[in-house]
């Protein structure tokens, strides 16, 4: 139903000059879901967001935001939504707690509120210690933190967040997913962009995927990597990898595609089912003795893979400077 939406886009349209940024996209992001928006860098991610925060206007199409249109109802969509850009928009010199008092006066947020809402968010985001201290001051993983709970300080029902870990180290980047699960369990609803797979298949309960300004697919990571067709794969270990003929045996059974090898691990691609009681046999047969086996699941990069026709490599690449990413 349509009020179960937080964001319909319908025909989405953004030209700079000439260029085409986002190329006519739709999708839907239901209320109190985490979605997910993967794409290289320069697909169109930051453009979209840019468009529905009210911070750049559409060529052609529309969007809403909470029933809101984003160009006729401007105002009211930013009362429903906290940005969190990439790069910081707090102040070097402002302590936390004053960079959440001046977020909150500029939300609106009633004074008699503004203390109480900027405590509450220091102890969530664990920045108790660093009440006091100048934004200039903290860890790299701290201002993101930071930098999200200025976003939450009016306590909107949609978030962006635009390459939230980007930069981060792990540690770093495992806590901030922690707290963007947190935030969707309240109740927020998250839109996330990325050009990281792994983090979009661990906090994404469903993605679309953009390339040189189009949605090529919308579903659930589960869903995107059942649509993947690929070959059936296993993976064995045997005792004595080291024959010479042992890579040519395997590549001689009947149904094998594909055969790649890492240490004393063997990866086999058929064309259709593993016939597993078959292919053991002529193992045997051979000499080959199998310590273990298992079958290998298609991974959300290799939908991405598959689904692009982009090398994975792409997707990691260091994020640069772009018009329309």
């Amino acid at each position: 139903m349509e009020n179960d939406m937080a964001i319909r886009v319908e025909g989405l349209v953004k030209y700079y000059g000439k260029l085409l940024a986002v190329d006519h996209i739709h999708f839907q992001v239901k209320k109190g879901e985490v979605f997910g928006f993967l794409g290289p860098n320069g697909a169109g991610k930051t453009t979209t967001i840019r468009i529905l925060c009210g911070l750049s206007t559409p060529s052609e199409g529309r969007a809403e935001v909470m029933g809101f249109d984003i160009q006729r109802q401007t105002t009211d969509v930013k009362a429903q939504i906290g940005v969190v850009p990439e790069s910081s928009n707090l102040y070097d010199e402002l302590t936390c707690l004053e960079n959440l008092l001046f977020m909150g006066q500029l939300y609106g947020v009633a004074g008699n509120q503004r203390v109480k809402r900027a405590e509450e968010l220091i102890q969530l985001f664990r920045l108790e210690g660093k009440r006091d201290t100048p934004f200039s001051r903290l860890s790299k993983g701290m201002k993101r933190n930071l930098t999200i709970a200025a976003a939450l300080v009016h306590v909107p029902p949609v978030v962006f967040l635009d390459e939230p870990t980007s930069g981060l180290d792990v540690m770093n980047a495992r806590n901030l997913r922690a707290m963007i699960r947190h935030l969707n369990q309240q109740g927020v609803t998250v839109f996330l962009t990325t050009h990281n797979i792994e983090e979009a298949n661990l906090l994404c309960q469903r993605i679309a995927v953009i390339v040189k300004g189009k949605i090529i697919a919308v579903d659930s990571p589960e869903a995107l990597k059942k649509s993947v067709e690929r070959e059936s794969m296993v993976e064995f270990a045997v005792e004595d990898p080291s024959p010479p003929t042992l890579m040519e045996s395997i590549k001689e059974f009947d149904g094998v595609k594909t055969v790649s090898v890492k240490r004393d691990r063997f990866a086999v691609g058929f064309k259709e089912k593993p016939p597993w009681e078959s292919f053991l046999a002529y193992l045997r047969a051979k000499g080959v003795s199998v310590t273990s086996i298992n079958s290998i699941q298609p991974t959300l990069e290799d939908a991405f893979v598959k689904i692009t026709g982009l090398d994975r490599e792409i997707m990691m690449m260091e994020k640069e400077g772009k018009k329309g990413g």
